[in-house]
């Protein structure tokens, strides 16, 4: 019985990934990924109740990291983009209703910290730079803005 113990014990340390499907009560498949140690790990889909996709992207120690997509209830694509730790960081993309980007802006710890481009029918028509999630200062057209910024700015 000791053995057995210590086999168990030894076995829930060293455990070993497993895929995991949770559903809603009316049986539509909610989230499906890898568990490790009971936490998230690795590539995971969540769902809307319908069943159309909601989000799916890479977890560690259960928090988002590197890339992950986002989508509305229509199957639309609303936003992209690099998580670190949890938290939204590096280039994100933007989605209007029909799937054009509307805006790519630079996040830091879940703000805007950095440039932002906003878009109509597929041009740049105005960009803004934000610190902290705050505005200091904006570009009312593309011209203007790369008179001002080198594209060193940007690396």
């Amino acid at each position: 019985a000791v053995f057995s113990l210590i086999f168990f014990l030894v076995l829930s340390i060293y455990a070993q990934k497993t895929y995991q499907k949770t559903y809603f009560d009316n049986c539509d498949l909610k989230e499906e990924g890898w568990i490790k140690n009971t936490q998230k790990v690795d590539y995971w889909k969540f769902y809307y109740e319908r069943g159309t996709l909601q989000k799916k992207g890479h977890f560690s120690e259960a928090k988002e990291i590197k890339y992950c997509y986002f989508y509305r209830k229509d199957g639309s694509k609303e936003s992209e983009g690099h998580f670190v730790d949890g938290e939204k960081n590096k280039w994100w993309l933007f989605y209007d209703d029909r799937g054009i980007i509307n805006h790519k802006c630079q996040l830091k710890d879940n703000q805007k910290n950095g440039y932002c481009f906003l878009y109509e029918n597929k041009k740049i028509v105005k960009v803004e730079k934000y610190k902290a999630g705050k505005i200091i200062k904006e570009w009312t057209d593309y011209k203007s803005f790369k008179e001002e910024n080198k594209l060193s700015d940007f690396q």
